[in-house]
């Protein structure tokens, strides 16, 4: 278990562009959806895998295949959704699940108001998806949710992660591998990571 930065030319170009303020909606958008493709490539190295006789023009062979299609994508409303299609462009067969989150005002602790997900998700691999691990307040609730339905096999995937999010999620939830795209300097006095890239979701959406 630990943390997983997926250090590719790909990944890291496109992140650059991703942080610069100018980079359109369209642009972010398709950007995020492709790095998110790229970290799942990394995040699903381990699936099991079972063989399969195939008919090539040539002969019969036995080939590998993934074993079974008992995996689930879980973005955290509404950033994660951005990931969402690149998850599903290298897992087609995989079943998405939704969880919506509310920050308290006083306490600032997240609390889940909606989860949606797949009837047999506690027998699936689960990747939890959410661009941003800043605070890790909201993945570590997403997390310890998962974890309530019965899940055992978790895995954590963001852009960008920040080193405070990364320390609380090893100290909570120290079981769950994390995949992100680049570790930041850290966070600000308003709780964003620097230098980030802004508002993740705003910026997905254009609704900023």
């Amino acid at each position: 278990m630990g943390v997983h930065v997926v250090d590719h030319p790909l990944v890291a170009h496109k992140m650059s562009i991703l942080r610069d303020k100018n980079t359109s909606v369209k642009d972010f958008r398709e950007l995020v959806s492709e790095i998110g493709m790229l970290i799942t490539y990394e995040a699903t190295r381990d699936l099991p895998m079972t063989t399969r006789m195939v008919e090539t023009p040539i002969c019969k062979a036995e080939v590998p295949t993934l074993k079974g299609k008992k995996f689930a994508v879980v973005p955290i409303l509404r950033a994660g959704l951005g990931l969402v299609d690149g998850v599903l462009r290298m897992v087609p067969g995989a079943r998405v699940g939704h969880m919506g989150m509310y920050r308290d005002e006083e306490t600032l602790e997240p609390h889940v108001y909606f989860c949606k997900m797949p009837k047999d998700i506690a027998d699936r691999n689960v990747l939890i998806v959410d661009p941003m691990l800043a605070t890790g307040g909201s993945a570590v609730e997403a997390v310890s949710e998962m974890k309530r339905q019965g899940c055992k096999n978790i895995k954590f995937m963001a852009l960008l992660a920040a080193p405070e999010g990364i320390a609380k999620m090893e100290e909570v939830h120290p079981d769950v591998d994390i995949f992100c795209g680049v570790i930041d300097k850290g966070l600000n006095e308003n709780g964003y990571i620097v230098p980030g890239l802004g508002d993740a979701g705003d910026r997905i959406f254009g609704t900023k």
